[in-house]
């Protein structure tokens, strides 16, 4: 299976600076496996969008799949009762 090119929203940027450090690293760490597998165990597809949406710890980590161009796009990061809004 060929690997995935990992493309992050400008906004993503500001997310991050929200968030400690130490989270920050598990959740690239958890961004950089979508790479090889855009669809891990435990990855939910959205209801009404075509985005996908993973965990690590508190945090939520929403993406889309562009399967044909073998690109995830990074859109939000963000705690879970904040990034749906």
């Amino acid at each position: 299976m060929a690997s995935y090119k990992l493309v992050f929203k400008s906004s993503v940027a500001k997310d991050l600076r929200h968030i400690p450090n130490n989270d920050v690293k598990r959740i690239l760490k958890r961004i950089d496996a979508l790479a090889d597998e855009p669809r891990p165990p435990g990855s939910e597809k959205l209801s009404g969008q075509e985005r996908y949406r993973v965990r690590q710890g508190v945090y939520r980590i929403v993406y889309e799949i562009i399967d044909d161009k073998l690109i995830i796009v990074i859109v939000k990061i963000g705690h879970g009762r904040d990034v749906y809004k």
